[in-house]
């Protein structure tokens, strides 16, 4: 029985790094539902939602609030990653939702305490209200210390797992599973195929840009031309002369490297700016210099094709 309660609450636990993700998109839902509501009043007059921006984002807040946490236990990142609150303070071992008055103080706390936090920058920043210096630096001071209390429960949440904000701490209410989660049995057959192809996929990576594929292509090429036949010498010139051993257009500007075959400027010499150790994709040579075929050869070729 020991172990079977023990094997429920591992099942049920949240990890962590599901809670911190509920967080993001809270904070991502939020950012975008800001966005298109700004985009609304695009048209408008500037800066018309600059002077009430926080109470609008309180109502907005607020809006999202009665929809989710009021009425379904959990905002709208618990409920992609099937979480939701449960009343930590309850005795009862079974699933206990939040009270009444929990949910309305983890508004009053998120939204009243982002409100007035935005509110009370702009009162203090207006040059009307400068003189009100022990306001503002009390109020600094609350900040900080609630800043301080958020970091500390931060580092308590990463040791123990529970009550990722303050205010779920203060207020009682912890994540859970909405329903009970499985355990998961992963077979050590599929985890060693797993692995063994992970570490050959990453072998790979490391070794396939150490490899020469135009001069794997060209060794190729060289060990298969024995295969079919030595062409002619005058065929081969001839085939030489009418294209590029690159693009297999007609030569333009064209150069050779110390072999029979001729290229344009532009392909022979791109490929050579690539790959230092370039060589010729029909037999195989490297490059030693490039020459520019002279006139008198080209047209002696272009006119005996």
């Amino acid at each position: 029985m020991a172990s079977r309660e023990e094997s429920t609450k591992r099942t049920n636990r949240v990890l962590r790094i599901s809670q911190l993700d509920a967080l993001e998109l809270n904070k991502a839902l939020e950012h975008l539902v800001w966005s298109q509501f700004s985009q609304c009043f695009h048209g408008f007059k500037p800066g018309l939602l600059a002077r009430f921006e926080p109470e609008v984002k309180a109502l907005l807040w607020l809006f999202l609030w009665r929809f989710t946490i009021y009425s379904k236990n959990a905002t709208v990142g618990q409920s992609v990653l099937n979480i939701q609150y449960k009343n930590d303070f309850s005795p009862n071992p079974r699933y206990q939702p939040p009270s009444q008055n929990q949910k309305l103080w983890y508004a009053v706390c998120t939204i009243g305490g982002n409100w007035l936090e935005e509110r009370c920058y702009d009162l203090f920043r207006h040059p009307h209200l400068a003189s009100f210096r022990k306001a503002k630096q009390c109020v600094n001071f609350v900040v900080g210390l609630l800043k301080l209390g958020g970091l500390i429960n931060f580092l308590i949440f990463l040791q123990r797992g529970k009550f990722a904000t303050l205010t779920e701490r203060l207020l009682g209410i912890r994540s859970v599973f909405c329903k009970p989660q499985n355990i998961r049995e992963v077979g050590f057959e599929y985890m060693n195929r797993e692995l063994l192809w992970h570490g050959f996929a990453e072998f790979l990576i490391f070794l396939l840009p150490l490899i020469n594929i135009q001069k794997l292509k060209a060794k190729l090429s060289a060990w298969c031309i024995p295969l079919t036949g030595a062409p002619n010498s005058d065929s081969t010139l001839a085939t030489s002369g009418k294209q590029c051993a690159l693009c297999g257009e007609w030569p333009t500007m064209p150069h050779t490297i110390g072999c029979e075959h001729i290229f344009c400027y532009y392909c022979v010499k791109s490929s050579f700016l690539f790959d230092m150790y370039f060589t010729c994709p029909r037999c195989g040579t490297e490059v030693h210099s490039l020459q520019p075929l002279k006139s008198g050869i080209e047209m002696s070729e272009v006119n005996a094709l």
